[in-house]
């Protein structure tokens, strides 16, 4: 799993537990998914992302990475592909 797909993963489920938890418990869990949305936007606009930085420096392969054949196990390999 490169970092792109962990950082949509771990985003959805934010905004899905911020809703869950305000139609359950209280209305003010809704920030969660307000901030998340908010960071999504500004990602989009400067490309910084708090979570990416983390997860390259945890060593996360990029989906680039992926396709060179930087991470083990990715499908294919990477044989045959050219940047």
């Amino acid at each position: 799993m490169c970092r792109e797909d962990i950082v949509r993963m771990v985003a959805g489920a934010l905004v899905f537990a911020g809703v869950l938890l305000a139609w359950l418990l209280s209305p003010w869990w809704l920030i969660l998914p307000g901030f998340v949305g908010l960071n999504l936007f500004q990602s989009s606009l400067t490309g910084i992302c708090p979570l990416e930085m983390i997860l390259k420096r945890a060593g996360v392969p990029d989906r680039a990475g992926r396709a060179r054949g930087g991470a083990e196990g990715a499908p294919g390999g990477g044989a045959g592909l050219t940047d």
